[in-house]
């Protein structure tokens, strides 16, 4: 699985740094009261429960960040079906080093291997169809990355990262506004004045609406929101391929196929980063 492009080395650097601040501060004082400094032994990554992997890359560029003389030798690699009792990874080297990094590893991969893992189920209920899954910015704050970066790995597809890399025009915006016309308007002069090469996208509630936004130039996608799918399948074909169509709102894993027959291009769904059960995975020791 290919990191993606917008996850930086730079990116990562800053989210682990603030990371190990926020457990170490002034240090891991059970670890450096009890084990010698030279220490050297490994551990393993334990899979105690059933999943789709995700958060391998991760955990190895943490280790290394932390200390690069540990050595991981990877297992299983993100995307992959782990099972009870499989070993994801080793690592060796100090033992300090692993044991002051397991908790972050861990917290890590346990988040992203639920996503991936409840993502996976999802997208696999949309095969035979045109309709791509998307994930939403309802995201724990200061650990989007990684939670994007598992929908990934799970087969699902990145809406934008966050409110820079597209325009998307909501209920609030419009009702600010006064109506999706003139806030579009207003958006592409903007992005015109700022040489911005972004898409815009505008939130319906209703036909009205989306009748408004179709005939609306410079608007790139229509997101349909909380509709059920007798008045999707009628938006749908009001818009007619003129611009792309995303359903939002109410989505659940048993609706995802009957969203996906009315036609849309995109299924959007915070559920897929906001209500997952983490994974239960455990490093263990290994001695030398």
């Amino acid at each position: 699985m290919v990191r993606p492009q917008y996850i930086t080395d730079t990116i990562l650097d800053e989210f682990i740094k603030n990371a190990l601040t926020e457990d170490l501060q002034a240090g891991d004082h059970s670890t450096l009261s009890t084990i010698p400094e030279g220490l050297q032994q490994s551990a393993k990554l334990l899979v105690k429960e059933d999943c789709i992997l995700a958060g391998v890359e991760l955990a190895e560029y943490i280790f290394h960040y932390f200390d690069p003389n540990l050595k991981v030798e990877i297992k299983i690699k993100d995307g992959e079906q782990a099972k009870v009792g499989d070993i994801a990874l080793y690592v060796s080297g100090s033992a300090r080093s692993i044991l002051s990094t397991e908790r972050l590893v861990l917290n890590c991969m346990q988040r992203m291997s639920g996503i991936a893992t409840m993502t996976h189920e999802w997208d696999q209920r949309l095969v035979g169809t045109k309709t791509k899954l998307l994930d939403t910015r309802k995201t724990t704050p200061n650990f989007r990355i990684c939670e994007k970066w598992a929908v990934a790995i799970g087969g699902g597809t990145n809406h934008r990262f966050g409110l820079y890399d597209m325009v998307m025009l909501k209920d609030n915006h419009i009702d600010y506004n006064g109506s999706i016309t003139q806030a579009v308007k207003m958006a592409k002069e903007y992005l015109e004045e700022k040489n911005l090469p972004l898409k815009i996208e505008v939130e319906t509630r209703t036909l009205e609406e989306v009748k408004e936004a179709v005939n609306t130039p410079g608007v790139d996608r229509i997101m349909l929101d909380n509709m059920d799918n007798e008045t999707m399948a009628e938006a749908v074909a009001i818009i007619n391929r003129r611009c792309e169509t995303e359903a939002s709102g109410g989505v659940t894993r048993d609706r995802l196929k009957e969203i996906a027959a009315t036609g849309v291009d995109y299924i959007s769904a915070g559920a897929l980063t906001h209500s997952v059960k983490n994974i239960d995975l455990s490093l263990k020791a290994v001695k030398f």
